[in-house]
């Protein structure tokens, strides 16, 4: 039961990390009907501007602080934001109007061209963050515990999650939102600038995924230019596995992965443990065949 409980504790953390990025995904599908596949590596810019700005404030092993911590993430949410208008604006925003294909080639194109620009701009080596959150331990139950770096997880994750669903659902952007993700042209014809709309949705979910950088950083303080790819592909199977496009559905798919990641990492064999990112994989596979439109996903009807 400890054992349980532990992989638990660490897999609503992980699961929090991936419903943040889950999020910038299912949005920008809800609106576009696109697949953002340089959402990943947006992430890993933010954990990137991080560093930097950690390093620029002083933060060392011997001096974490929360406030400055959270500080860090706020610098890292508005770089990522202008990012992701940055990329809407110049690589999707032209071909908006071609077929699908171009645009899931162009956001390809994209995410390989940010790979690599990482890679010549930071360098292939790895890089460690410092401690940006003090180490403190509380017992939950016997021998399992939670850390404050979990706890921060935890709190900064869902009250990103809140606001984001309050920007949704209370005002005038978010309606504005619905609007375009319901029938573009339509809200176009209502006075709706779709531009500035869609711009906006890049920034909301860029921003998360800026967030997801600083807060992997207080369990996974080694990040390299190609942590986006990996971390990245399993937001988006938690956003499909959810039911893209459905915001409630991204963070459920994103806890669900990461539940079944860690666990997986607890309870299969040593030998079977390399393995344990393809659980993933499987239960998008698994629930895919019996709810082909994930788990809170809606069939849509079409007149052809």
């Amino acid at each position: 039961m400890e054992t349980f409980i532990q992989q638990l504790i660490n897999g609503l953390s992980l699961g929090s990390i991936y419903a943040l990025i889950a999020l910038g995904y299912t949005m920008v599908y809800g609106v576009l009907r696109l697949i953002n596949f340089a959402h990943g590596d947006v992430y890993m810019i933010g954990a990137f501007v991080g560093y930097y700005a950690a390093a620029k404030l002083g933060f060392t092993e011997a001096n974490p602080s929360l406030v400055r911590a959270l500080v860090v993430m706020l610098i890292a949410m508005l770089v990522c934001a202008g990012v992701g208008m940055l990329i809407e604006r110049l690589a999707y925003r032209p071909v908006r109007n071609s077929p699908r294909l171009t645009s899931l080639i162009t956001a390809i194109g994209v995410s390989l061209f940010l790979e690599n620009a990482g890679q010549l701009v930071f360098g292939a080596n790895p890089r460690f963050f410092p401690q940006l959150v003090a180490p403190k331990n509380f017992t939950v139950y016997g021998a399992a515990t939670i850390t404050l770096q979990d706890a921060v997880i935890f709190v900064v994750s869902f009250g990103l999650m809140i606001g984001l669903q309050y920007v949704v659902q209370k005002t005038k952007v978010g309606k504005a939102m619905r609007a375009v993700s319901f029938n573009q042209e339509a809200a176009k014809l209502m006075g709706i600038n779709t531009d500035r709309v869609i711009a906006v949705t890049f920034a909301l979910g860029s921003a998360l995924a800026g967030a997801a950088g600083i807060l992997v950083s207080l369990r996974y303080p080694k990040f390299d230019p190609l942590i986006g790819v990996l971390t990245g592909l399993k937001a988006f199977v938690a956003a499909v596995l959810g039911g893209i496009g459905n915001i409630t559905g991204a963070v459920l798919g994103g806890f669900v992965i990461g539940i079944a990641e860690t666990l997986a990492a607890g309870y299969l064999p040593p030998q079977l443990n390399p393995y344990k990112d393809a659980v993933a994989f499987g239960i998008l596979i698994l629930v895919l065949l019996f709810k082909p439109t994930g788990i809170l996903g809606t069939t849509a009807t079409e007149k052809v």
